[in-house]
This record gives structure tokens, C-alpha cells and sequence, in this order.
């Protein structure tokens, strides 16, 4: 699956993932190759994509045709 972290600034990582590991509002969430549509409000916490992190404050992120795009504030790669 395609994978795009953005930020109000720049664009953090794009890629391709098998795993993309997310800090959701009620806890940690993953989405996986061929994941159903979803939206999903995100929290304060480490983006893990195949591995690699990017820290994030907040944001969201959505799921659609096997593409994973999430808007974040407060985004730092490790």
C-alpha cells in the first residue's frame, strides 16, 4: 500500500508499506495491505511504517483504495 505523512510544512514519508502502526484517541491501531475505508481522529504518539517512526502531536488519517494519507501537526522522523 502507498503511504503519505504530511505535515502543514512538508511531506515526511511517502512510500510503500506492508504494516503502518498508528497512535490512535483510544489507543495504538494498525492497518494492514488492503485495509477496508476508514477515517480516524489521531493522537500524540510514534507513527511506526515498516520500521521506521515519526513522532506526531495530532491528526488524522485515512484509508481509501489501499492508500494511507495522514495529516499531521507536530511531526518529527526518527
Amino acid at each position: 500500500m502507498n503511504v503519505q505523512v504530511l505535515t502543514p510544512d512538508e511531506l515526511v514519508f511517502e512510500g510503500e508499506a506492508k504494516m503502518v502502526t498508528l497512535p490512535g484517541l483510544g489507543g495504538k491501531f494498525q492497518i494492514l495491505d488492503n485495509h477496508a475505508p476508514l477515517i480516524a481522529a489521531l493522537g500524540e504518539g510514534t507513527i511506526t511504517i515498516d520500521g521506521k517512526n515519526v513522532t506526531i502531536a495530532s491528526g488524522f488519517v485515512e484509508v481509501v483504495d489501499n492508500k494511507v494519507t495522514v495529516l499531521a501537526e507536530g511531526s518529527k522522523a526518527e
